[in-house]
Protein backbone atom coordinates (compact mmCIF):
# COMPACT_ATOMS: atom_id res chain seq x y z
CA UNK A 1 0.00 0.00 0.00
CA UNK A 2 2.62 2.17 0.98
CA UNK A 3 4.56 1.66 -2.71
CA UNK A 4 1.29 2.46 -3.92
CA UNK A 5 1.03 6.10 -2.45
CA UNK A 6 4.44 6.80 -3.40
CA UNK A 7 3.92 5.79 -6.71
CA UNK A 8 0.59 8.20 -7.44
CA UNK A 9 1.43 11.76 -9.43
CA UNK A 10 2.01 14.68 -7.33
CA UNK A 11 -0.63 17.66 -8.18
CA UNK A 12 0.39 20.82 -9.45
CA UNK A 13 -0.50 23.90 -7.26
CA UNK A 14 -4.10 24.07 -7.82
CA UNK A 15 -4.72 27.94 -7.66
CA UNK A 16 -1.59 28.54 -9.34
CA UNK A 17 -3.20 26.27 -12.05
CA UNK A 18 -6.57 28.00 -12.07
CA UNK A 19 -4.94 31.32 -12.55
CA UNK A 20 -2.94 29.70 -15.86
CA UNK A 21 -6.32 28.84 -16.77
CA UNK A 22 -7.87 32.29 -16.40
CA UNK A 23 -4.51 33.66 -18.27
CA UNK A 24 -4.82 31.11 -21.05
CA UNK A 25 -7.96 31.41 -22.18
CA UNK A 26 -7.86 35.07 -22.21
CA UNK A 27 -4.11 35.72 -23.24
CA UNK A 28 -3.67 38.08 -20.69
CA UNK A 29 -2.30 38.51 -17.32
CA UNK A 30 -4.88 41.90 -17.28
CA UNK A 31 -8.29 40.43 -18.15
CA UNK A 32 -7.13 37.06 -16.01
CA UNK A 33 -6.71 39.28 -12.96
CA UNK A 34 -10.31 41.25 -13.31
CA UNK A 35 -11.95 37.76 -14.02
CA UNK A 36 -10.22 36.51 -11.08
CA UNK A 37 -10.34 39.70 -8.48
CA UNK A 38 -6.94 40.14 -8.04
CA UNK A 39 -4.06 42.13 -9.01
CA UNK A 40 -1.87 41.91 -12.44
CA UNK A 41 1.04 40.78 -10.05
CA UNK A 42 -0.41 37.44 -8.08
CA UNK A 43 -1.43 36.19 -11.39
CA UNK A 44 2.00 36.57 -13.06
CA UNK A 45 3.41 35.69 -9.57
CA UNK A 46 1.26 32.04 -9.66
CA UNK A 47 2.09 31.37 -13.25
CA UNK A 48 5.80 31.79 -12.65
CA UNK A 49 5.34 29.59 -9.52
CA UNK A 50 3.32 26.93 -11.90
CA UNK A 51 6.20 26.74 -14.52
CA UNK A 52 9.11 26.53 -11.92
CA UNK A 53 7.22 23.28 -10.77
CA UNK A 54 6.50 21.85 -13.76
CA UNK A 55 10.32 22.71 -14.97
CA UNK A 56 8.79 24.44 -18.23
CA UNK A 57 7.69 27.74 -20.10
CA UNK A 58 4.25 28.21 -20.32
CA UNK A 59 4.14 31.57 -22.09
CA UNK A 60 6.26 33.61 -24.08
CA UNK A 61 6.17 37.23 -22.68
CA UNK A 62 6.32 39.63 -25.33
CA UNK A 63 5.97 43.59 -24.72
CA UNK A 64 2.73 43.90 -25.15
CA UNK A 65 0.94 40.42 -25.20
CA UNK A 66 1.67 36.94 -23.68
CA UNK A 67 1.40 33.83 -26.48
CA UNK A 68 1.20 30.31 -25.16
CA UNK A 69 4.38 27.83 -25.88
CA UNK A 70 3.42 24.51 -27.12
CA UNK A 71 3.74 23.06 -23.60
CA UNK A 72 1.47 25.59 -22.74
CA UNK A 73 -1.01 24.49 -25.63
CA UNK A 74 -0.86 21.33 -23.94
CA UNK A 75 -1.79 21.96 -20.91
CA UNK A 76 -4.78 23.95 -21.29
CA UNK A 77 -6.04 21.77 -23.66
CA UNK A 78 -5.72 18.78 -21.19
CA UNK A 79 -6.00 20.93 -17.44
CA UNK A 80 -9.15 23.02 -18.91
CA UNK A 81 -11.77 20.29 -18.87
CA UNK A 82 -10.42 18.60 -16.08
CA UNK A 83 -10.96 21.75 -14.12
CA UNK A 84 -14.23 21.68 -15.15
CA UNK A 85 -14.79 18.35 -14.22
CA UNK A 86 -13.43 19.08 -10.30
CA UNK A 87 -16.06 22.08 -10.60
CA UNK A 88 -18.90 19.60 -11.51
CA UNK A 89 -18.17 17.38 -8.99
CA UNK A 90 -17.97 19.71 -6.14
CA UNK A 91 -21.44 21.37 -7.20
CA UNK A 92 -22.94 17.58 -7.06
CA UNK A 93 -21.20 16.95 -3.76
CA UNK A 94 -22.54 20.33 -2.53
CA UNK A 95 -26.26 19.18 -3.60
CA UNK A 96 -26.41 15.94 -1.80
CA UNK A 97 -25.47 17.72 1.51
CA UNK A 98 -27.26 20.19 3.64
CA UNK A 99 -26.49 23.97 3.75
CA UNK A 100 -24.09 25.52 6.31
CA UNK A 101 -23.89 29.11 7.01
CA UNK A 102 -21.88 31.54 8.70
CA UNK A 103 -23.87 34.78 9.94
CA UNK A 104 -21.11 37.77 9.25
CA UNK A 105 -22.08 40.82 11.25
CA UNK A 106 -20.13 43.71 9.20
CA UNK A 107 -20.30 47.28 8.65
CA UNK A 108 -22.01 48.32 5.44
CA UNK A 109 -18.93 50.55 4.05
CA UNK A 110 -16.57 47.63 4.83
CA UNK A 111 -18.82 45.14 3.29
CA UNK A 112 -19.15 46.72 0.35
CA UNK A 113 -15.62 47.83 0.13
CA UNK A 114 -13.39 44.88 1.09
CA UNK A 115 -15.44 41.96 1.74
CA UNK A 116 -17.69 41.51 -0.91
CA UNK A 117 -15.61 41.99 -3.27
CA UNK A 118 -13.03 39.11 -2.21
CA UNK A 119 -15.79 37.16 -1.00
CA UNK A 120 -15.97 34.88 -4.19
CA UNK A 121 -12.73 34.24 -3.23
CA UNK A 122 -14.29 32.32 0.06
CA UNK A 123 -16.81 30.99 -1.80
CA UNK A 124 -15.09 29.28 -4.20
CA UNK A 125 -12.42 27.78 -1.55
CA UNK A 126 -15.63 26.58 0.80
CA UNK A 127 -18.41 26.18 -1.71
CA UNK A 128 -20.22 24.03 0.92
CA UNK A 129 -20.59 27.15 2.74
CA UNK A 130 -23.27 30.25 2.57
CA UNK A 131 -22.08 33.25 3.55
CA UNK A 132 -25.17 35.48 5.48
CA UNK A 133 -23.93 39.24 5.96
CA UNK A 134 -25.95 40.99 8.29
CA UNK A 135 -24.83 45.06 8.24
CA UNK A 136 -24.67 47.27 10.76
CA UNK A 137 -23.30 50.50 12.33
CA UNK A 138 -23.96 49.40 15.76
CA UNK A 139 -21.15 47.95 17.92
CA UNK A 140 -21.40 44.21 18.27
CA UNK A 141 -22.12 44.15 22.05
CA UNK A 142 -25.47 46.10 20.76
CA UNK A 143 -26.02 43.71 17.88
CA UNK A 144 -30.04 43.00 17.57
CA UNK A 145 -29.09 39.97 15.97
CA UNK A 146 -27.18 36.91 16.47
CA UNK A 147 -24.13 36.22 14.35
CA UNK A 148 -21.31 33.85 14.68
CA UNK A 149 -18.58 36.07 13.83
CA UNK A 150 -18.27 39.88 13.73
CA UNK A 151 -15.72 42.69 12.07
CA UNK A 152 -14.88 45.85 13.51
CA UNK A 153 -12.33 48.58 13.65
CA UNK A 154 -10.60 48.41 16.75
CA UNK A 155 -10.97 47.61 20.32
CA UNK A 156 -13.72 49.11 21.86
CA UNK A 157 -18.03 47.93 21.69
CA UNK A 158 -17.32 44.19 22.10
CA UNK A 159 -18.95 41.72 24.55
CA UNK A 160 -16.18 40.10 26.94
CA UNK A 161 -17.78 37.14 25.63
CA UNK A 162 -16.43 37.30 22.24
CA UNK A 163 -12.39 36.26 21.45
CA UNK A 164 -11.20 39.29 19.28
CA UNK A 165 -8.19 39.21 16.86
CA UNK A 166 -6.93 41.34 14.72
CA UNK A 167 -6.58 40.56 11.01
CA UNK A 168 -5.89 43.77 8.73
CA UNK A 169 -4.01 46.93 9.25
CA UNK A 170 -5.13 49.96 7.76
CA UNK A 171 -4.31 53.70 7.13
CA UNK A 172 -5.72 56.72 5.78
CA UNK A 173 -4.40 57.88 1.77
CA UNK A 174 -5.42 60.86 -0.51
CA UNK A 175 -6.84 58.99 -3.30
CA UNK A 176 -8.79 60.82 -6.66
CA UNK A 177 -9.73 60.03 -10.37
CA UNK A 178 -6.75 60.04 -12.82
CA UNK A 179 -8.21 62.34 -15.03
CA UNK A 180 -8.31 64.68 -12.21
CA UNK A 181 -5.07 64.30 -11.38
CA UNK A 182 -3.96 64.98 -15.27
CA UNK A 183 -6.35 68.04 -15.53
CA UNK A 184 -4.27 69.67 -12.23
CA UNK A 185 -1.19 67.35 -10.40
CA UNK A 186 -0.76 67.48 -7.28
CA UNK A 187 2.79 67.75 -6.31
CA UNK A 188 2.65 67.81 -2.13
CA UNK A 189 0.06 68.30 0.38
CA UNK A 190 0.11 72.32 -0.45
CA UNK A 191 -1.68 71.56 -4.05
CA UNK A 192 -5.03 70.31 -2.16
CA UNK A 193 -5.66 73.84 -1.29
CA UNK A 194 -6.69 74.42 -4.68
CA UNK A 195 -9.06 71.13 -4.70
CA UNK A 196 -12.58 70.13 -3.54
CA UNK A 197 -11.90 67.84 -0.54
CA UNK A 198 -14.97 65.09 -0.32
CA UNK A 199 -15.75 64.46 3.57
CA UNK A 200 -17.63 61.29 5.13
CA UNK A 201 -19.94 62.61 7.68
CA UNK A 202 -19.12 59.42 9.78
CA UNK A 203 -15.20 60.05 9.48
CA UNK A 204 -15.57 64.02 9.17
CA UNK A 205 -12.32 64.32 11.56
CA UNK A 206 -10.27 62.33 8.97
CA UNK A 207 -9.23 65.36 7.18
CA UNK A 208 -8.33 67.73 10.39
CA UNK A 209 -6.40 64.70 11.93
CA UNK A 210 -4.59 63.90 8.63
CA UNK A 211 -3.54 67.87 8.29
CA UNK A 212 -2.47 67.61 11.60
CA UNK A 213 0.08 64.38 10.86
CA UNK A 214 1.81 65.69 7.66
CA UNK A 215 2.58 68.44 9.36
CA UNK A 216 -0.19 71.06 7.94
CA UNK A 217 -2.81 71.87 9.88
CA UNK A 218 -3.68 75.28 8.19
CA UNK A 219 -4.15 74.06 4.81
CA UNK A 220 -7.13 75.30 3.07
CA UNK A 221 -9.55 73.63 1.00
CA UNK A 222 -11.38 75.56 -2.20
CA UNK A 223 -14.40 73.54 -0.87
CA UNK A 224 -15.58 70.83 1.75
CA UNK A 225 -18.58 68.22 0.08
CA UNK A 226 -19.78 66.17 2.49
CA UNK A 227 -22.04 62.70 1.86
CA UNK A 228 -23.36 60.44 4.66
CA UNK A 229 -21.27 57.34 3.55
CA UNK A 230 -18.04 56.91 2.44
CA UNK A 231 -18.60 54.58 -0.21
CA UNK A 232 -20.48 57.13 -1.60
CA UNK A 233 -17.81 59.64 -1.07
CA UNK A 234 -15.51 57.17 -2.55
CA UNK A 235 -17.78 57.18 -6.03
CA UNK A 236 -17.89 60.96 -6.03
CA UNK A 237 -13.94 60.76 -6.33
CA UNK A 238 -14.20 57.99 -8.72
CA UNK A 239 -16.64 60.87 -10.66
CA UNK A 240 -14.10 63.45 -10.26
CA UNK A 241 -15.93 65.67 -8.07
CA UNK A 242 -13.09 65.97 -5.41
CA UNK A 243 -10.09 64.06 -3.39
CA UNK A 244 -10.92 61.55 -0.83
CA UNK A 245 -9.20 60.55 2.22
CA UNK A 246 -9.99 56.87 2.67
CA UNK A 247 -9.05 53.75 4.54
CA UNK A 248 -6.62 51.91 2.64
CA UNK A 249 -9.27 48.54 3.44
CA UNK A 250 -11.80 50.44 1.63
CA UNK A 251 -10.44 51.23 -1.53
CA UNK A 252 -11.63 47.92 -2.94
CA UNK A 253 -10.40 47.46 -6.58
CA UNK A 254 -10.28 51.32 -7.75
CA UNK A 255 -6.64 51.41 -7.44
CA UNK A 256 -5.80 48.04 -9.36
CA UNK A 257 -8.43 49.17 -12.28
CA UNK A 258 -7.05 52.43 -11.65
CA UNK A 259 -10.48 54.17 -11.81
CA UNK A 260 -8.72 56.15 -8.45
CA UNK A 261 -5.14 57.16 -8.00
CA UNK A 262 -2.90 58.06 -4.80
CA UNK A 263 -0.88 61.35 -5.45
CA UNK A 264 0.66 61.00 -2.08
CA UNK A 265 0.97 57.97 -1.67
CA UNK A 266 4.19 58.27 1.04
CA UNK A 267 1.72 60.55 3.49
CA UNK A 268 -0.69 57.65 4.58
CA UNK A 269 -1.56 57.83 8.13
CA UNK A 270 -1.84 54.90 10.36
CA UNK A 271 -5.70 53.85 11.67
CA UNK A 272 -6.27 51.35 14.25
CA UNK A 273 -6.38 48.01 12.72
CA UNK A 274 -9.57 45.97 11.82
CA UNK A 275 -10.55 43.06 13.91
CA UNK A 276 -12.41 39.72 13.60
CA UNK A 277 -14.23 38.02 16.84
CA UNK A 278 -16.15 34.77 16.87
CA UNK A 279 -19.01 33.79 19.32
CA UNK A 280 -17.77 30.96 22.03
CA UNK A 281 -19.90 28.33 20.30
CA UNK A 282 -18.84 28.84 16.80
CA UNK A 283 -19.02 26.48 14.67
CA UNK A 284 -16.00 24.98 11.82
CA UNK A 285 -17.70 27.34 9.30
CA UNK A 286 -16.76 30.48 10.97
CA UNK A 287 -13.56 29.06 12.52
CA UNK A 288 -12.97 28.39 8.47
CA UNK A 289 -13.80 31.87 7.84
CA UNK A 290 -11.99 33.35 10.27
CA UNK A 291 -8.89 31.66 8.68
CA UNK A 292 -9.96 32.83 5.21
CA UNK A 293 -9.75 36.68 7.15
CA UNK A 294 -6.67 35.97 8.06
CA UNK A 295 -5.10 34.51 5.08
CA UNK A 296 -7.21 36.58 2.36
CA UNK A 297 -5.40 39.68 4.39
CA UNK A 298 -1.65 38.35 3.93
CA UNK A 299 -2.46 37.53 0.51
CA UNK A 300 -3.76 41.36 -0.37
CA UNK A 301 -0.44 42.73 1.74
CA UNK A 302 1.94 40.19 -0.39
CA UNK A 303 -0.16 41.68 -3.52
CA UNK A 304 0.89 45.83 -2.40
CA UNK A 305 4.33 44.73 -2.03
CA UNK A 306 4.92 43.25 -5.31
CA UNK A 307 2.55 45.39 -7.34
Amino acid sequence: MRDKISRMPALPPLNALRMFLAAARHLSFTRAALELNVTHGAVSRQVRQLEQWLGVALFERQVRQIILTAEGQQLFADAAPAMDQLGQAARSAMARTPGRAVRINVRPSFTVRWLIPRLPDFVAQHPGIEPELVTSTLPPARSREAFDIAIRRGVDGWPPTLKVRPFLEDELLVVGAPSLLRRRPIRGPKSLSGHVLLVCKTRRQDWDEWKKHVGMPRLRPARRLQFDHLHIVLQAAVDGLGFALTPRSLMGTDLARRRLASPLPKLCMPLESIYYGMVPDAGREARLFADWLTSRSAHDRADRRSA
